[in-house]
């Protein structure tokens, strides 16, 4: 099986397979960025919800009019329902992130689409609404797995690889804010976290990055509004 993670610019992903060299996929397949004229940006937030922190995250979100795209765990989902429920409410999207945050390259394909499958199901159960995004944790994917997704209709979406925050490693607030503001392009899909435990340095960075990107003139919207605004 060939098994893929994004580690270089866009133009290419990178095999951990040692038999497989680099390689391109079709650009429909994977989502990183949207090519667009547009001051347009998508802010993400991976694993959660978080109940001390998705509620903070949310306050802010709707302090600057910004929407997001939350990738939520399923199981957490369960726990969380509240908030999941608000973040609809608020007018954010929410996409699957599998149930259990198991990683590809440790994980069978056929079980890792049950579980996406399993998530949609507690989603819709709990919202009213079926996610059409999923993002695979740790951004491993196989072709197996690309062609499940494509049969589901889920689009895949990574994020830019510039915008990796690795807010998760809790680097310093200033770091977070930095890795966003120095790297800002139109279409641009920025990867945060609201997982378990301290995500407290996210939401003061968020406190400096909105304002200013708002500053700037850029709108925030959710994954799949970004992308239908994708230049052809």
């Amino acid at each position: 099986m060939k098994l893929y993670r994004i580690l270089l610019p866009a133009i290419c992903i990178l095999s951990f397979n040692p038999s497989v060299s680099i390689a391109t996929p079709a650009s429909n397949e994977v989502v990183w960025k949207v090519k667009t004229d547009q001051k347009l940006i998508a802010l993400t937030f991976d694993d959660g919800p978080n109940p001390v922190y998705t509620p903070q995250i949310l306050n802010l979100l709707t302090q600057y009019q910004a929407k997001g795209t939350f990738f939520v765990i399923g199981k957490r989902v369960q726990l969380y329902p509240a908030i999941v429920i608000r973040e609809v409410n608020d007018g954010h999207e929410i996409a699957n992130h599998t149930y259990d945050h198991h990683y590809l390259k440790n994980y069978p394909a056929e079980r890792l689409v049950d579980e996406i499958r399993q998530t949609q199901e507690i989603i819709f159960d709990i919202t009213e609404q079926r996610p059409i995004v999923f993002r695979p944790p740790g951004g491993f994917y196989s072709d197996a797995l690309l062609q499940s997704m494509k049969e589901d209709k889920l689009t895949v979406v990574m994020w830019s690889w510039y915008q990796d925050t690795k807010d998760w490693r809790r680097p310093g607030v200033d770091k977070i804010v930095n890795q966003v503001l120095n790297n800002v392009h139109n279409g641009d899909i920025v990867l945060f976290h609201d997982k378990q435990g301290d995500c407290s340095q996210t939401v003061a960075s968020l406190k400096y990055i909105l304002p200013e990107l708002k500053k700037q003139g850029y709108q925030f919207v959710t994954v799949s509004e970004l992308i239908t605004k994708s230049q052809k």
